[in-house]
């Protein structure tokens, strides 16, 4: 898994990297402060450390533009111990608050037990697709950090075509799915669905992603 590290000390930042490479972490780090979230986020990695003085922003700052984007998780690690640091990282979004000095073994112990939990539950509730990534949980799709919520009956169409994807489901089989809500499904609400699913794919960057096979139903 990956770990991308924000710290612009550059000795504590060498410290971490190879302790986290010992025990088999992928690290990536970036000089770009200016644009750091962005950096983090275009990774892809799987969990951020943060410290909270940096140049140009601060860490609190950076963590509240990252999960306005993205759930990877977050762990704030600095020097500034105070309650209020700690209240204010949690209110955010962060994780989890580590002060420094830390304990490398208690750092890789909280790291291991955030990802676990994270991935767990995600392998359950995510559906990934030609980097499409819907998030059952929350009603959500994402795609390169831009990410759209969805209505129930959009919720409904995508999860079947993507539990079934490289296969064309029939248009009576999506309403008989749909039907199970208390919402009435036809011909028309239907059309009016996969319109308004289209348009939030295509925000998100994947206007061809919902193929239509005329005559036969849809496809992912």
């Amino acid at each position: 898994m990956k770990i991308f590290i924000v710290e612009d000390e550059a000795a504590i930042r060498e410290e971490l990297i190879q302790m986290l490479q010992k025990y088999g972490y992928e690290c990536e780090i970036s000089d770009d402060f200016q644009n750091i979230g962005e950096k983090a986020l275009s990774s892809k990695a799987d969990l951020i450390l943060l410290d909270i003085n940096l140049p140009y922003q601060d860490g609190f700052q950076v963590c509240r533009y990252i999960r306005q984007k993205s759930n990877v998780p977050i762990i704030i690690l600095t020097s500034r111990n105070t309650d209020f640091d700690e209240l204010m990282g949690l209110n955010i979004g962060a994780d989890d608050f580590v002060s420094k000095p830390y304990n490398g073994q208690v750092l890789l112990a909280r790291i291991q037990k955030i990802l676990a939990r994270t991935y767990e539950v995600q392998s359950n509730t995510l559906l990934t697709h030609k980097g499409l990534t819907l998030n059952l949980l929350r009603a959500t799709i994402s795609h390169n950090g831009n990410e759209k919520e969805l209505t129930k009956n959009e919720l409904g169409i995508l999860r079947l075509l993507m539990l079934n994807k490289g296969n064309i489901i029939p248009r009576d089989a999506i309403i008989d799915e749909l039907w199970q809500s208390e919402e009435f499904i036809d011909e028309n609400t239907l059309n009016v669905n996969v319109v308004r699913l289209r348009k939030k794919l295509a925000e998100i960057g994947l206007p061809d992603y919902l193929e239509t096979k005329r005559g036969m139903g849809y496809s992912v």
